[in-house]
């Protein structure tokens, strides 16, 4: 399968651009997600002419729009930043990007809870770096997450399923659209949908129902929205519980006694949090090589992501 593009703060692949010459080597992203990622790297300090190394700069004033200042000499890169940014993010339109990862805490590439100093030097943490906002004002659908949440199993485990998710979008939509390419996306993607936003997944089947009724331009711009808004929300221990539930009704006519009460048994262990979500998963896929339910065989929840990937070891 054709590598996923993704965008990513350089010094986490280990280039050495970041103020003080150095690099912030992430060795889950490049080493392990590298291997089904190609990486768009930006450097937003480097690559506008600040040159490497350089002075450290900070975010001062409103954090709603604050000024790029460097720590010393008080100079002002904001425009200087801010018309790189511009040009930069026309040429990542053409790159097919399916998220972005940044760097957190940097002035130009802090996803969130970036340090913003008032007037009187007082700081908060309330911020967003200078390129960080403008990409994603541009690109408001897709995916993005910092270094340091990424450390977060569950946050991990979310962004990886969303940039998979987008990719799959990306892939359907190449082509022409219509309203039955929109529907056969969404029939297997239900599930997902599922252990994420049950209102979601609600409005998602309303947009569908009304396909032949819409533009597709519309349709699928309406769609992509709301489906990447409510893959956001976390996929809880209760909801993928109430997911596994709804799946082990579709072989009610077919499992042997001991076979329901064993998968019971395993959904009712995760939901406890005696076990991670990879093993009831694990024994349902069992189950549709086994008795290979129609619905059940095309549902991308029970294999979302690359196993190797071991993200469900941890949920």
């Amino acid at each position: 399968m054709k590598k996923i593009r993704l965008g990513i703060s350089s010094c986490l692949l280990g280039e050495k651009v970041r103020y003080d010459g150095r690099h912030k080597h992430d060795s889950f992203i490049r080493d392990r997600l590298g291997r089904y990622v190609d990486f768009v790297s930006v450097c937003p300090e480097a690559e506008c002419g600040l040159g490497i190394p350089r002075e450290a700069m900070r975010l001062v004033g409103d954090p709603r729009d604050p000024r790029l200042i460097t720590r010393n000499t008080l100079i002002d890169h904001t425009e200087r930043m801010k018309s790189w940014s511009a040009k930069r993010l026309r040429g990542l339109e053409k790159e097919e990007l399916c998220g972005f990862i940044f760097k957190s805490g940097s002035p130009s590439s802090g996803m969130t809870g970036v340090k913003v100093c008032d007037e009187t030097g007082s700081r908060t943490r309330k911020g967003t770096g200078l390129f960080a906002r403008a990409f994603m004002d541009r690109f408001p659908v897709l995916p993005v997450e910092d270094d340091v949440r990424l450390h977060d199993n569950r946050l991990r485990e979310n962004f990886i399923e969303r940039i998979f998710t987008y990719d799959r979008w990306r892939r359907m939509e190449s082509s022409d659209r219509t309203a039955e390419k929109l529907a056969e996306f969404h029939a297997r993607h239900k599930l997902l949908i599922l252990s994420h936003s049950r209102k979601a997944l609600t409005e998602l089947g309303a947009l569908v129902a009304r396909g032949g009724k819409e533009r597709p331009v519309e349709l699928y711009g309406s769609y992509i929205e709301t489906l990447m808004n409510g893959l956001k929300l976390l996929a809880t221990v209760r909801k993928n519980t109430d997911v596994l539930m709804h799946i082990m009704v579709h072989f009610k006519k077919v499992l042997s006694g001991d076979e329901k009460r064993e998968l019971l048994e395993v959904i009712e262990r995760y939901n406890k949090g005696q076990m991670p979500l990879v093993v009831p998963v694990t024994l349902l896929n069992h189950y549709v090589r086994k008795y290979r339910p129609e619905y059940l065989q095309d549902q991308y929840y029970l294999d979302p992501q690359p196993h190797e990937l071991m993200l469900r070891n941890h949920v």
